[in-house]
This record gives C-alpha cells, structure tokens and sequence, in this order.
C-alpha cells in the first residue's frame, strides 16, 4: 500500500512497527489513559464563547518580532540558545547541533492555503535563512505542527527528520527521502550527530484528514547533548507518565511545554497554564519556556491569556520563567527576568503614536 493524499496508509516494515506498538488497538493509536478531543459536558457555553469573544482572540496590533540573523552567526557561548519562531517551532543550538522542531513557515495551520487559521505574524526568519540544520522534530502530525509547503521547502537540504512512529509516511509523501526519516515508538531513542532523541509519552491524538484519526502516533520529546538536557512537549494534556520521563531522564534546563489553544471542556488533550505548571513540577522542575501560543487562533481564549495566567501563577510558585521574544536567539542558563512583550501590543494599540505632519 503506498502512501495516500494525507500519507496514513502503511506498508512493510513501517506496517509491522505500528502494529508491533503497545499503543496501538484495533487500527488505531490511543493514550494510556481513556482521553480523546471533544467537548466535555454541556456544550453551550463554549458555544457562546465561540460567538462572543472572537475579537480579543488575535492581537489588536502588530506582535514585535526580533531578527536572530547576527546572532546565528555566532555559536552560542554556553552551548545551548533556543530561537523561538512560532507556535511550537524553535531553532535549537544544543551542545553543537541545530534542530528545527515542528517547523511551520506556512501562512495557515490548514490544508487549505485560503482558509483556516491564519498566523498572527510573520515567521521572524524565512526557510532559506536559517543556519544548516543536523534534524528536524516533528511531535505529530497536525496542521499547525507539520506544515506540508514547509517539509517540500526542507527537502532540498537533505537533513535527518526525527518523527513519532508513523508520521514518515506523510514526510515520505510530501517528498522526504525514507532513509532521512527515523520513526519513534515511546521510549524509543536514536542519536542525530551529539544529540540523543527519545520518543516520551504525552496525551493527545492525531489525524489530518477524514478517516485518519489517530493512525499515528502522538509523542513528547527528550533532546540530550554532552551538557544540556531539554524537553519538549509537542501537545499533550496532563498525564502521570511525565513523572517517569523524569525518573528516567532527571533534571531538564529547559522544560518547553504547550500552554495555548485549552479549553476545561476540552478534556485532556491540551494542558493550558495551570497545568502546564503542573506537567513542569511533575518533570522535576527547571526553566519553564511557554510555547503553542501568539501565532494562530486555536482556542476560544484571548490571545494573550495563556502568557498572562502562566507569568501570574508562576510568580507565585516561584517557578523560573523563559518568555523570549519571538526571533530572539536567546542563551537560556544566561536568562536572568521574564518580561511580558507581550503586553506591549496591547498598549501600542491603546496609546498608538502621533503621526507628525511635514
């Protein structure tokens, strides 16, 4: 069976792997827990925030962007820098290699190039500036995680894609060459050069197009170099097997978890600020870097409010906050105060400046 239009159909020894999964039962992928997308309990009220507050869902003025050109230039001094591009893509330094996780450079988290959720800004470097590149992560396979005008952009590079078991087949398919793509089964790890990738539980689902729903798998991600140590969490909602990812992998230096796009109706696919704190005291701690938020509309929060919640509780629980600004390549052991840029938009659309006439 070849690949079809959304690469979900499997064949040889991708077939045997995802049918040899523990997480996979009766032709589909599933959570350790009973958990899946859709609306939990009476569905109304979201309905009348869906209608209600759409207008403070996307910012009310341009989000500032910094260029990280100059700085690529150089190697980071402490051996690890983080540029945060977007949503849930980041170029990471880690101990002398450069991974790219879910890239989307796209305009829209959509199969359609004319509908669907549409960036509130643009990507702080273009596909053809960034620095060469060791691997490219990709946590699953939704649309405002695997970006298909992005991968077709990123084949021309030759680079190792690094992927949660299953999701080769659309890589395979939007042109990626099978012997680049190495596909993960939880807990399952490969090495990229210095780095070691292991494939780590989360809560979520998956799916593309219809007829596909979780036909691959969901994963979060531990990247492991010769002195640093991340995580990342593509999407999950909150599960206790994050509590093993830290026994088995100790402390991180930087715990990047999803923080946008929650709803408590939503069930546990999501995690939002207040467990997004949760998940980080469950992972042992550290540096706390929000992300899956300030690029598309995905939820029925304002636009801003997940940074807003998280750097309040945050405060108060005394947990270490990384809130760079988008573009900014930024050496996280060399942070020192999270401030709210975010803020700034608001207030440049409340107080704009004067024109001054000739």
């Amino acid at each position: 069976m070849s690949p079809s239009r959304h690469g979900c159909q499997f064949s040889g020894v991708r077939l045997e792997r995802v049918r040899a999964s523990r997480q996979f039962e009766d032709g589909r992928f599933r959570n350790t827990a009973p958990v899946g997308p859709g609306i939990q309990g009476n569905p109304l009220p979201v309905l009348g925030e869906f209608f209600l507050g759409a207008s403070k869902r996307v910012p009310p003025g341009p989000v500032p962007l910094e260029s990280p050109l100059e700085t690529w230039t150089r190697r980071p001094e402490s051996g690890f820098r983080v540029t945060w591009l977007g949503h849930s893509t980041m170029l990471l330094e880690l101990d002398g290699a450069r991974i790219l996780t879910d890239p989307v450079f796209g305009e829209r988290a959509s199969p359609l190039s004319f509908a669907g959720p549409r960036r509130f800004h643009a990507v702080p470097a273009s596909l053809e500036s960034l620095p060469e590149l060791d691997a490219v992560l990709v946590s699953h396979d939704h649309y405002d995680h695997l970006c298909r005008p992005t991968i077709e952009a990123l084949v021309k590079r030759r680079v190792r894609f690094v992927t949660a078991l299953g999701v080769g087949a659309h890589l395979e398919a939007y042109g990626v060459a099978p012997e680049l793509i190495t596909e993960l089964d939880w807990w399952e790890r490969t090495q990229v050069g210095p780095v070691v990738f292991t494939a780590t539980p989360s809560q979520h689902f998956s799916g593309r197009g219809l007829g596909d729903r979780n036909r691959t798998l969901w994963a979060s991600w531990v990247m492991e170099g010769e002195k640093h140590r991340v995580f990342f969490s593509g999407d999950t909602g909150l599960t206790e097997e994050l509590v093993e990812v830290a026994r088995r992998h100790g402390r991180f230096d930087l715990v990047m978890l999803e923080v946008g796009a929650f709803h408590p109706s939503w069930g546990g696919i999501h995690l939002g600020p207040e467990n997004a704190l949760k998940a980080h005291a469950m992972l042992g701690g550290g540096t706390l870097m929000p992300v899956h938020w300030a690029t598309f509309n995905l939820g029925l929060h304002p636009w801003d409010e997940p940074a807003e919640t998280l750097l309040r509780m945050a405060t108060e629980q005394q947990v270490q906050l990384f809130t760079p600004r988008l573009g900014a390549a930024v050496e996280p052991t060399r942070w020192e105060l999270s401030t709210p840029w975010w803020r700034e938009v608001t207030e440049a659309a409340l107080n704009p400046r004067p024109v001054m006439g000739g």
